[in-house]
């Protein structure tokens, strides 16, 4: 079932076009990547999607209702920043409570939402912690936790692993797949790293300079290019860190 649909929508800064005419749907439940370079235009998207910015054309629309006119607060979506926006002075279980009781509809139940929703993503014993005593992925997944208490009709991610080393990007990969199943969320995520995108997502948005270049499966796009860009920017990268991974385990 169509969850999100955005038809020719356009932003212009001074008369150039930093995104052109982008048309696309997402499915309820669906895991969305939107990849590209920076200053391709993905972040503008993300920022008009959620209502931070106004489109200079087009048209939005979330279960079949245009959006494009409400404030982010009305809009249903929630959205995961990459430097998690914690804050410093209050405990794990104060951070995801905090917007659950600014909102009257969510505010009575607000203590045993928030405690459900940690314990739904393993961070139960972590509950009287300040953010500065969590690893970065522990961090991050209370960040993930906040958004979803508020049971959001889109989760927005704005590349929210980048900042992780290594090995928490690979544990924070799976534990993303985990929750969006978990919670069958509907997310739209926001990457400059292919393998991030191919790993996550049911489809990829591939973007260069405000345009889409392909939507597909990962599969499909790796198997069936459909220019030269998505050749150099997907595959020969993809091609390139398979082989430098059978190099270093010894493999041809």
């Amino acid at each position: 079932m169509e969850k999100l649909k955005v038809t020719d929508l356009t932003k212009k800064y001074e008369g150039k076009a930093v995104l052109n005419k982008i048309s696309f749907s997402v499915n309820e439940g669906e895991f969305l990547s939107v990849l590209g370079p920076s200053g391709c235009g993905k972040t503008t998207l993300l920022r008009i999607l959620i209502g931070l910015e106004k489109q200079t054309s087009g048209q939005i629309l979330l279960d079949g209702k245009n959006i494009e006119d409400l404030p982010p607060s009305k809009r249903g979506m929630g959205i995961i920043f990459q430097n998690y926006a914690l804050f410093p002075n209050m405990s794990v279980l104060e951070n995801v409570e905090y917007a659950l009781r600014l909102r009257r509809e969510t505010k009575a139940g607000s203590r045993e939402t928030a405690v459900r929703t940690l314990a739904q993503i393993g961070m139960a014993e972590h509950l009287n912690k300040k953010p500065a005593q969590l690893s970065g992925g522990q961090q991050q997944r209370v960040a993930i936790a906040r958004t979803l208490a508020l049971n959001p009709s889109i989760v927005l991610l704005d590349e929210p692993i980048s900042a992780l080393d290594v090995e928490n990007k690979e544990i924070m990969k799976r534990e993303l797949k985990e929750i969006q199943k978990k919670f069958n969320s509907t997310m739209i995520y926001i990457t400059h790293d292919q393998e991030e995108a191919f790993y996550l997502s049911d489809r990829v948005i591939v973007m260069s300079e405000g345009q889409i270049e392909q939507v597909d499966a990962p599969k499909e796009i790796y198997s069936h290019p459909k220019n030269e860009y998505i050749k150099k920017f997907v595959v020969a990268h993809l091609d390139q860190k398979l082989d430098s991974l059978m190099k270093s385990t010894g493999r041809k």
